[in-house]
């Protein structure tokens, strides 16, 4: 029997066409996240939207009002998105991004407030991005093997950086066209990407846990079957199947369609609510870093804050974005080996001196001290492209347990478009508050920060980054080579024995399909009689008899320093 097909394509392949359309939703935000900064100050953009021509003020709320829409699609997400799955998200994701599209390119003088018409249209793209932001990661985590997830979520997040850079070159291009070309062009052009990933979703498959929550399960099973290549009815099929069918039996809410909100808030061996704020903290210690003062504005920045043209700072601009790009790759080659944390922290520490070094050299006000400056801003962008960008997106899709994941993922999603209060005592969709969006507060008041402190703009961004570093080395725990199953018992591991949730992550060593499920009875997440009902039984004894191998998921350097796992033999099925 052959394993499943869709899309005519399982294994390998189909894996790589999910890997292929995730990454599109990424490279459409990343290019969203580029477009305005070369149009915002174009002339032909000013003469139709005459509010923007020289009003920093206006000019941030153009730009900035897209995340209000962002949030608008998270919350969504928050609300719906653990009835309506991932796949369905995605899709409805990319076609409220060409609605939003359509309304902002037919903007035009002739009607009584063409400005209005703009933020609308730049709103409701904003919808479907905060959508498509909340669900594809999930979706890719939910899909990927353990040993190359964090490889394909981090390019997912680093191909941010080359959407952007197309964006800055389209813009630089169409700025010599005519005058309608050099705003419309670059706008209407995120047609493509939105097209590709709502026509794409359509004929790949869901993701096999969501299906599982949902109890179903022959669904679930096929869907496996086809990303691992195997056959539907394999052992190894049925191993991953029951894997997961304990992870939500952990949770504590199996055979719920929607998991409650309440649940986010739950503490215990779970620690649900730790593991939301992780997630949520990193999308939100992103924003309020300083990127998007320096993606968004860039070529405004070197106009006011370096002294120079139009025309340069917006070639300036573009080459940022080649550096941007090319270090965001880096993340790609050194994720699984250097891991979460050290990545984290490094990136930071490349952030804030690079903030230094460009506040320090705007102080003397001169052209020669400015061009240090300009080097502050290479180098933030490069220690953001290879840590902070795709990191953000990685870090709450995998710490969070598949129950909570689409709701918890959606919240730290929030974090990122808006700082979100869960009150106190307990979550409903009436009483979740919300103070204001940090992204939005950023790209909006950025050019105004520049325009009355100038290089205390940068001491400011600064300082922040200065805050993040103990907070990161004392409560971020290391995922890396996890299974998402696996980080579970990290948490449940802490909790019952009373330590740091660091210490927990970097005591455990790296576990087998057999070694979770005893794990997991050990601390007491699930009972054993509710193990996996003799599927891993029969695998192990399959495999004792000789037909299997164990899974080397530890580098050859771990190996010759003697790393041993407890028990006879990893009982856990290869992964294709």
């Amino acid at each position: 029997m052959t394993p499943p097909k869709f899309m005519g394509l399982s294994g390998r392949p189909l894996s790589l066409a999910v890997s292929t359309v995730a990454t599109t939703g990424f490279l459409l935000f990343g290019y969203d996240q580029g477009v305005m900064s070369g149009i915002i100050t174009a002339p032909a953009f000013n003469n139709l939207f005459s509010a923007t021509l020289n009003n920093p003020t206006m000019q941030g709320f153009v730009t900035a009002i897209y995340e209000i829409g962002c949030l608008f699609g998270a919350i969504f997400i928050l609300t719906m998105g653990d009835l309506l799955g991932r796949r369905r998200a995605i899709m409805m994701g990319g076609m409220i991004m060409v609605l939003g599209v359509i309304i902002q390119v037919t903007s035009e003088a002739t009607t009584s407030n063409p400005l209005a018409q703009f933020v609308v249209g730049r709103v409701i793209m904003g919808v479907g991005n905060g959508i498509n932001t909340s669900s594809i990661p999930t979706y890719q985590a939910e899909c990927s093997k353990t040993s190359n997830r964090g490889l394909l979520i981090c390019i997912e997040g680093g191909i941010i950086a080359f959407g952007s850079l197309t964006a800055y070159w389209i813009d630089y291009g169409a700025s010599f066209g005519s005058p309608d070309l050099s705003w419309r062009f670059p706008i209407a052009f995120q047609i493509v990407f939105a097209l590709i990933i709502s026509i794409g979703m359509f004929f790949l498959p869901e993701s096999p846990r969501w299906l599982l929550t949902q109890e179903r399960w022959e669904e679930g099973s096929r869907v496996i079957a086809a990303l691992r290549g195997y056959e539907i009815d394999s052992d190894e099929t049925a191993a991953e199947r029951a894997i997961i069918m304990d992870s939500i039996r952990a949770s504590g809410f199996e055979g719920k369609k929607s998991t409650p909100y309440k649940a986010l808030l739950t503490g215990g061996r779970t620690q649900h609510f730790r593991r939301m704020l992780l997630g949520a903290s990193s999308q939100f210690m992103q924003q309020i870093g300083g990127c998007n003062a320096v993606i968004y504005y860039f070529p405004i920045l070197f106009q006011q804050s370096i002294k120079q043209s139009h025309n340069i700072s917006l070639l300036l601009g573009g080459v940022n974005m080649i550096v941007y790009a090319s270090f965001a790759t880096v993340s790609w080659f050194i994720i699984e080996r250097a891991g979460r944390r050290k990545l984290f922290l490094w990136g930071t520490v490349g952030q804030g001196l690079s903030m230094v070094l460009t506040f320090a050299c705007l102080i003397p006000g001169t052209p020669t001290a400015a061009k240090g400056a300009a080097v502050g801003l290479f180098t933030y962008i490069a220690s953001f492209g290879a840590t902070w960008l795709p990191l953000p997106w990685l870090y709450p899709a995998e710490i969070n347990p598949i129950k909570t994941r689409a709701k918890a993922n959606a919240v730290s999603t929030c974090s990122n478009w808006l700082y979100v209060n869960p009150p106190r005592n307990g979550v409903t969709r009436a009483s979740l508050t919300i103070d204001f969006r940090f992204n939005f507060v950023v790209v909006m008041i950025t050019p105004v920060m520049v325009a009355n402190i100038g290089w205390g703009t940068y001491l400011f961004f600064a300082a922040v980054n200065a805050c993040f570093i103990p907070f990161i080395y004392f409560f971020y725990p290391e995922t890396s080579r996890r299974s998402l199953e696996e980080i579970d018992i990290i948490f449940a591991k802490g909790f019952v024995e009373v330590k740091s949730y660091v210490k927990a992550a970097q005591e455990l060593p790296l576990l087998s399909e057999w070694e979770i499920e005893r794990e997991a009875v050990r601390l007491g997440l699930i009972d054993e009689g509710e193990g996996r009902k003799g599927s891993l039984a029969a695998t192990g004894a399959r495999m004792g008899a000789g037909a299997g191998a164990a899974e080397k998921r530890g580098s050859s350097a771990d190996e010759e320093a003697g790393r041993t796992v407890q028990e006879p033999v990893e009982l856990g099925t290869k992964e294709a």
